[in-house]
């Protein structure tokens, strides 16, 4: 009898879900649209806030490259992060269980899409792509949506040139990310990139939300020294993404904060959101089928 009970317990104990006291830590991964400080500053205040709900110890990594996250998700040693659509796709090619779309960020005006925005310098005289020829052209990572995917797309199909170096660009060059693209045109470096913005609000402050408004915040550049010479067609912003394999009560618990987070604190909603934000909204994978299906045609060429 005691060999059936003790059984019947190690069967029960099987059975049961995991719950949130199972975990002893939860751990966001952070994409490098800025420097690894303003990172880790920015998102400290959503660290604590979930620390709080589920009573564990909150870790925050800030891998150098896109990949680095999407590797975090894949090896289940990440948690949570704001992935940008392109990643997200990237990481639902490799492994479809993976991770679990649960919010978008909404601009002011009740939208989720932001744009690719091309620019270069003011005193350079380039203020169109076609002043580009034999320049230097900069993208920021390879699993970027806005600093790569999307305008390796349609700046070729609008202006019937390829991004290769020697082509009709002088060299097509990867800076390592938004900040970088924008401090190498900036300062030179670079003649032009792209970076991302919701393109709504005024240039000088750069835009609502986006990496461009984030460079302000941090005093990297003073738009009046910036010109746009490109605008993508809108593109979907990405996905606030959790581990699928988490307990449900950890998942229900973390998507119920991202979703609220903005009415808790507008304050941190900012700095998590790159700027100006209406919340967070609920969001399903069937929202990037489109993106997935150009990256997976980009891929296999």
């Amino acid at each position: 009898m005691k060999k059936l009970l003790a059984a019947l317990a190690a069967t029960t104990a099987l059975a049961a879900p995991a719950m949130a006291e199972d975990i002893t830590e939860f751990r966001i991964g952070i994409l490098g649209g800025d420097n690894v400080q303003s990172r880790l500053n920015n998102y400290q205040c959503f660290a604590d806030y979930i620390a709080e709900e589920l009573n564990v110890e909150v870790k925050l990594f800030t891998p150098a490259d896109y990949n680095g996250v999407i590797q975090g998700f894949l090896g289940g040693t990440l948690d949570l992060a704001w992935f940008g659509a392109s990643s997200y796709a990237a990481l639902h090619l490799q492994d479809p269980s993976a991770g679990e779309p649960i919010a978008v960020k909404t601009n002011l005006d009740g939208s989720y899409s932001y744009h690719s925005i091309g620019f270069a310098r003011k005193d350079s005289g380039i203020t169109k792509i076609e002043d580009l020829a034999g320049k230097v052209f900069g993208f920021g990572d390879p699993n970027s949506t806005s600093g790569y995917l999307i305008p390796s797309v349609e700046i070729p199909a609008q202006y019937g040139v390829t991004m290769e170096s020697g082509d009709f660009f002088g060299e097509v060059k990867f800076t390592g990310g938004h900040e970088q693209t924008i401090v190498a045109v900036y300062n030179g470096d670079i003649d032009a990139g792209v970076t991302w913005a919701d393109g709504l609000g005024n240039w000088e402050d750069g835009y609502n939300s986006g990496a461009l408004r984030r460079a302000v915040d941090n005093g990297l550049v003073d738009m009046n020294e910036l010109v746009q010479i490109w605008q993508s067609k809108p593109i979907p912003e990405g996905p606030v993404t959790i581990r699928e394999a988490l307990p449900a009560d950890v998942k229900e618990k973390v998507t119920a904060l991202v979703l609220g987070l903005y009415e808790k604190d507008q304050e941190c909603a900012y700095n998590v959101a790159f700027g100006e934000t209406a919340g967070f909204f609920p969001i399903t994978h069937e929202a990037y089928e489109t993106i997935i299906e150009v990256r997976k045609k980009k891929i296999d060429g």
